[in-house]
């Protein structure tokens, strides 16, 4: 949690910061670790997503999304995964649409999450390696959303250090998303940012992508709202 109190600690210090006419923001809980409430299932099955000893668990088959049940503005995310399989896929959408399309995956803010070994089995297949980092919280607009990265990959966003774990150990995320921009910190050192996101609010989604993932702790402190036009607002999913 030193990390959730360093972040708020800038954020209150910043003189634009106003808290809101509730108090302090406070982190609360996206996942209370019984059972799926606070979550509506897209496009996955029933048994995709399950929870057991506290974690939440996703079968990674078939492809899509899990959508929280409000859209969100500005906000701190906090959430612990790990891949328990060679080369897992999977990822957290921030400001979606929840609306998926042809590849089964909706229009959002993607921030990845690839298991280290997906670099191995990529060049065993006789392709060129990959940079190294773009396993390490890679972050892009999904679906056709807009976004400027802050390190280019192409249209992407990599991160500077690789500083994520391999298959079985837990790594930790945490997320700061306001008034269209992103940044990540990878077990406890921010690494990765993205800007000019098309969307400035919508749902979170979490992705099943063909290989099991574990999630623990997932947490957001929602932020003051910005100045935000409806047409950076994802559409409400009825």
């Amino acid at each position: 949690m030193k990390s959730h109190l360093n972040l708020l600690f800038i954020l209150t210090s910043c003189s634009t910061f106003v808290a809101p006419a509730a108090g302090i923001p406070k982190w609360v809980d996206l996942f209370n670790g019984k059972d799926l409430a606070g979550w509506v299932d897209v496009n996955t099955s029933p048994d995709t997503w399950y929870v057991k000893d506290g974690m939440l668990i996703c079968k990674g088959k078939p492809i899509g999304v899990m959508r929280s049940e409000k859209q969100y503005e500005n906000f701190l995310l906090h959430v612990e995964w790990r891949h328990m399989e060679p080369g897992g896929n999977s990822g957290i959408f921030a400001w979606s649409d929840a609306l998926p399309f042809g590849n089964r995956l909706p229009k959002g803010l993607e921030i990845q999450m690839l298991e280290l070994d997906w670099v191995k089995l990529h060049t065993r297949k006789g392709k060129a390696p990959p940079p190294i980092a773009y396993v390490h919280g890679e972050l892009f607009g999904a679906g056709g959303l807009k976004a400027t990265p802050d390190n280019p990959r192409g249209s992407r966003s990599k991160s500077l250090e690789n500083r994520c774990k391999g298959r079985g150990e837990w790594n930790v995320y945490d997320v700061v998303c306001v008034d269209g921009v992103v940044k990540l910190s990878v077990n406890g050192k921010f690494v990765n940012g993205i800007r000019n996101v098309q969307y400035k609010k919508g749902y979170l989604c979490l992705e099943s992508e063909g290989a099991e993932i574990h999630f623990r702790n997932l947490k957001i402190m929602e932020l003051p709202p910005g100045i935000t036009s409806p047409e950076q607002t994802a559409p409400l999913v009825k």
